[in-house]
């Protein structure tokens, strides 16, 4: 993707897979990159992306609860179980800290337990 610096910062525009126009960044920190996916499903170019940079922090979006992945998928959104895929292309020697963004606020305590029984580090902002 297109890479900005905006005053001596680098920002790279990721891809995202979603209904509308969508990408996700990466800004680059001292100690690695600030990754945010945007609103997006499964993207395969994404990870092949992102599992070349040094990973600082990653936030994702997981819109749908499991109970709503129809929805979810329809429209290129995560839900918990897509979200464990996704999560599968992290290296297994790469550990950063996750946050989970973009919940559906009346999904949002389901979301955090079903993302839970896969996954007790993930944190949800």
């Amino acid at each position: 993707g297109d890479v900005l610096s905006i005053a001596g910062v680098q920002i790279e525009v990721l891809p995202a897979h979603h209904t509308v126009p969508a990408v996700g960044f990466a800004v680059q920190g001292d100690t690695g990159w600030w990754v945010f996916s945007g609103d997006t499903e499964r993207n395969p170019a994404f990870w092949k992306r992102i599992n070349t940079l040094k990973v600082a922090c990653l936030v994702i979006e997981t819109a749908f609860s499991n109970r709503e992945s129809d929805l979810a998928r329809r429209s290129l959104h995560l839900s918990p179980e897509a979200l464990a895929q996704e999560l599968a292309h992290i290296p297994a020697a790469n550990h950063y800290p996750i946050y989970i963004t973009h919940t559906k606020p009346s999904e949002t305590a389901l979301i955090i337990d079903e993302i839970k029984r896969f996954d007790s580090t993930t944190n949800i902002l």
